[in-house]
């Protein structure tokens, strides 16, 4: 199966070139508020993509399905899947999808130490695809200006023990787009803008 991966595309979709391939995800972030007229383009570009599956999760700028639940539901056309803690198969690919990030100011889907593990226990043990917005700890998720990692430690402690996707997929640090391959999980973090928000990097093709 050829996974096209895109994340953090921030209003700026229509610029992408993207490949062909069986399934596209996006890793949240498609927009800059959640605004219903940003998402409503968003949700119109994203179904019209030839790809077989369409795949995506929200991310923190994406309030409109935190704050409006029902409505961004509602607005989801056919053949298009939102994941929010829940999954999908799909010819067999276990897929699952999580907007949560660890509290970072005030945006949508954060959640402190006290709550998040909570996100990350509900993940099936036989997940083959994890989508989350954000990064595990250490994995491709340093931003400037020192390099700090900023994923979450739990997210990491659950994929380093219970979990073992063939690939996660992340967006939300802009400045550390890339993938890493460790054993057999590959990592993408699939941001298409930059730290400047700049539209530079490709989507990321994956095999699973």
């Amino acid at each position: 199966m050829k996974i096209v991966c895109i994340s953090d595309t921030h209003n700026r979709h229509a610029e992408l070139r993207l490949p062909p391939g069986d399934v596209m995800i996006h890793a949240g972030d498609y927009s800059m508020q959640g605004h219903v007229a940003e998402t409503e383009a968003f949700l119109t570009w994203f179904a019209a993509q030839p790809h077989r599956y369409k795949i995506f999760i929200a991310g923190n700028h994406d309030f409109i399905f935190e704050k409006r639940r029902k409505k961004a539901r509602a607005m989801v056309p056919e053949g298009v899947i939102y994941l929010e803690d829940e999954g999908v198969t799909l010819e067999g690919v276990r897929f699952w999808g999580s907007p949560v990030t660890p509290t970072f100011f005030n945006w949508a889907f954060n959640h402190g130490p006290a709550t998040i593990g909570g996100y990350w226990d509900a993940i099936p043990d036989d997940t083959d695809v994890l989508i989350t917005h954000g990064p595990a700890y250490g994995v491709l998720d340093e931003v400037l200006p020192f390099g700090e990692e900023v994923g979450c430690p739990k997210l990491r402690a659950a994929l380093d023990t219970r979990l073992h996707p063939k690939l996660h997929v992340f967006g939300h640090v802009h400045e550390n787009y890339g993938q890493l391959v460790d054993g057999t999980l590959t990592s993408v973090n699939a941001s298409f803008l930059n730290h400047l928000y700049l539209p530079v990097n490709a989507p990321v093709m994956t095999l699973t």
